[in-house]
């Protein structure tokens, strides 16, 4: 068998939640940092949250601000 060919395993890391350890696993990194984890998405604690990722959200509402759907149904309609 081949030396060196596969990356180390670290048993122990820890994975970060905001600042904090949430909980702890084996992986190729010594530590891991997340923006969800299961303990903060909603499918799993039933609440409701927003998550915005890099202004998503405000790019589609700018992109279809204006009356944008008004011009497609008028151009729509004179065919």
């Amino acid at each position: 068998m081949k030396q060196d060919t596969h990356p180390t395993y670290h048993p122990e890391c820890k994975v970060y939640f905001r600042g904090e350890v949430v909980m702890t696993v084996g992986a190729t990194v010594p530590e891991m940092h997340v923006e969800v984890w299961s303990g903060s998405h909603p499918f799993y604690t039933g609440q409701k949250t927003f998550v915005d990722t890099a202004g998503r959200v405000e790019r589609f509402q700018r992109k279809f601000a204006g009356g944008y759907f008004a011009k497609d149904k008028a151009g729509a309609s004179k065919k």
